[in-house]
């Protein structure tokens, strides 16, 4: 599913990157613990967490991963707005619970990692 119309369907807001919203991601990663992210060995994933603060664009650089939806209402910080965009990351700000947004996007066929 492209980064675009994972926005639309969790009126999600567009942070930044928003010349990456036709990358296409295959797979869906939701945790709030960044050393369950460090696991990951997985390419086109968005990452669905709760946790926002820079530790989490920190861990999304090491682990290679390029989108970030951030969910509960969470609102991004101008520093990790910076870092991100100098990693060319796509961040997006949800207003619903992961369990919503996780399972929003499942019905929609996106693939866990697990």
């Amino acid at each position: 599913m492209e980064i675009q119309k994972v926005a639309e369907l969790l009126n999600a807001k567009i942070v930044c990157g928003s010349n990456f919203l036709n990358s296409t991601i295959e797979h869906v990663f939701a945790s709030d613990l960044m050393s369950d992210v460090l696991t990951l060995d997985t390419h086109n994933l968005l990452l669905v967490t709760g946790l926002c603060n820079l530790q989490t664009i920190r861990t999304a650089e090491m682990a290679d991963i390029s989108n970030i939806l951030f969910v509960r209402g969470k609102k991004v910080t101008p520093e990790m707005k910076k870092i991100a965009e100098e990693n060319q990351m796509v961040l997006l700000e949800c207003p619903y619970s992961m369990f919503k947004a996780i399972g929003m996007l499942y019905v929609k066929g996106m693939q866990p990692v697990y």
